[in-house]
């Protein structure tokens, strides 16, 4: 199974992907955390600008889960691939940037693309969601 996280999404597969039946892991504008660190703690790193848009329209998660540390992300031990999304204004793409970096990320993708990049650039997304499953595939 290829896990696909975008935004908080990455936390979540940063931890489930430690699965035995997990392949790899396709962040797509995603928090990466290493052990130890929690979504609130990488923000601060470099601060994204904030959109007032996706802040009034997107339900937020819990408030609680921006503390809530990464025990042993999945990428330490699991293929990754990273889409760093150029204009995001809700993870700084130097996060991005940072954090496809320190996953090794096999091949990663920079996307003159809002937060919303599987929106905006679907087709460039799903290619590499696509390359991932192919480079995973038994």
């Amino acid at each position: 199974m290829l896990l696909v996280g975008n935004s908080y999404g990455g936390m979540v597969i940063s931890e489930a992907g430690n699965a035995a039946n997990v392949v790899g892991l396709v962040y797509i504008a995603a928090f990466a955390p290493e052990t130890g660190e929690s979504v609130g703690s990488i923000g601060q790193v470099f601060p994204a600008p904030g959109a007032l848009v996706m802040a009034v329209t997107q339900k937020a998660p819990l408030a609680k889960t921006a503390g809530d540390n990464a025990t042993s992300p999945a990428w330490k031990s699991k293929p990754s691939w990273y889409q760093i999304s150029s204009e995001d204004r809700m993870i700084s793409p130097d996060n991005e940037k940072r954090m496809s970096s320190r996953v090794s990320a096999r091949k990663v993708i920079t996307l003159a693309a809002s937060h919303a990049s599987l929106a905006s650039k679907p087709i460039e997304v799903a290619a590499l969601i696509d390359e991932a499953a192919k480079t995973t595939a038994g």
